[in-house]
């Protein structure tokens, strides 16, 4: 497992995967699903692996935070680098911080929070939690209230930030007056694309190099091809690749994106998911006919591709 320190390099490189999390009917963790999923990404090339939202972080009980920092620890080869969540709140991210201290990853995410924040006290809350970890965070910005751009600048040239998540949605992703604020005061290579929906524009208006993907875990193939394609400037290409995994996001963005995807990988064949964790739900019956349809549609494209497995490269 990569342990070094996180650089823009390290960002840019490869693309990286969001994964669910698997679980036993009782809900523990499931050591062989997890293995075998992250085994078919990284047989695709994709190293690079964040457990955030579509693992469902956000209700892991201390006590199975630090076993999945345990099983994270030790699922992936040399070249794997895992980034865990940590939070959202102040105090869940004050206890969890205790335990990840104590282990190897290079860094974590902060999952974010969109009620009870203003943006000095995000930056004090930041600051404390990198003291205690002793090394920099992945922010997750998914508001415009949660953290100004001039707090944001200065976390990172403060060594407090390697890396920024950005996911706040917009009904044009080439207009976004809150990332037109952050590239003039952070280096873009730091801004991460979260996910295909609005990866086109955010790279071409804006000029993000790096990205992570959800849809990557059932269509590891086409995220890289829809990657590398727009790091040479080929949108024309990058563009049908989206148009081929927005069937499944659009199921995502109607049902719930954490259902969705991690049933979709249980339905797909490609690791057997079982429950999610409470407080969500995994997938009525009546929607699993048109998600299985979509997500087995979404794996055959995937297979049709032609391609090398090696790191997207401009």
């Amino acid at each position: 497992m990569k342990t070094t320190p996180v650089t823009a390099a390290d960002l840019t490189e490869t693309l990286m995967s969001v994964p669910p999390l698997a679980r036993n009917a009782d809900l523990s963790l499931n050591e062989e699903q997890n293995r075998r999923l992250v085994a078919h990404l990284e047989m695709e090339g994709i190293t690079n692996h964040l457990y955030g939202g579509n693992a469902n972080f956000y209700g892991l009980s201390l006590r199975q935070y630090a076993e999945a920092l345990e099983l994270l620890a030790d699922l992936g080869g040399e070249e794997s680098w895992f980034i865990p969540s940590i939070g959202p709140d102040y105090g869940k991210m004050t206890d969890q911080a205790v335990i990840a201290k104590e282990t190897r990853f290079p860094t974590f995410i902060t999952l974010p929070q969109a009620f009870g924040t203003t943006p000095a006290g995000v930056d004090k809350a930041i600051r404390e939690l990198v003291q205690t970890l002793a090394r920099p965070i992945i922010l997750y910005l998914k508001t415009d209230p949660y953290l100004t751009p001039d707090l944001t600048a200065r976390l990172v040239d403060d060594g407090q930030v390697c890396g920024i998540k950005y996911g706040t949605n917009r009904p044009d992703s080439s207009v976004d007056p809150m990332l037109d604020e952050l590239v003039k005061v952070v280096d873009r290579d730091l801004l991460i694309i979260v996910g295909e929906r609005p990866a086109v524009a955010q790279h071409r208006t804006f000029g993000l190099g790096s990205m992570m993907s959800g849809s990557a875990t059932l269509a590891p193939a086409a995220s890289v091809a829809m990657f590398a394609a727009m790091k040479r400037g080929d949108y024309a290409t990058a563009s049908a690749i989206w148009a081929a995994v927005e069937p499944l996001e659009d199921l995502r963005d109607a049902i719930g994106p954490i259902t969705v995807l991690h049933d979709a990988v249980t339905l797909t064949g490609i690791a057997e998911m079982g429950p999610v964790l409470p407080l969500v739900t995994n997938l009525a019956d009546t929607y699993k006919p048109v998600v299985e349809k979509a997500a087995k549609a979404l794996v055959a494209y995937n297979d049709s591709l032609a391609w090398e497995p090696v790191k997207a490269t401009a």
